[in-house]
């Protein structure tokens, strides 16, 4: 293996990384600010309510994403499987 073919597979684990995190990054970024919008409006300072919607919404976003997130993980495995096996 050359050191750009180690460079190419570290470059597609990054990818591949940032693809199965980002949906769920995203939604419990997306709750965190409305609750944050909302507390902000109605001065309510409880440091639970952030943290049992974020829950939630981040346990259902890993089950309705699971499915992109195994098709992205496979498709990296069968990638590098084909490079071990190729030498």
């Amino acid at each position: 293996m050359t050191g750009a073919e180690v460079l190419d597979v570290g470059r597609e684990a990054i990818w591949t990384m940032l693809a199965m995190a980002a949906p769920i990054m995203i939604v419990g970024l997306t709750v965190g600010v409305i609750i944050a919008l909302f507390q902000a409006l109605t001065q309510v300072q409880e440091m639970t309510l952030v943290f049992v919607p974020k829950i939630f919404a981040i346990f259902l976003a890993l089950i309705v994403f699971m499915p992109l997130m195994g098709a992205v993980l496979g498709a990296f495995m069968t990638n590098i499987a084909d490079r071990i096996a190729a030498g």
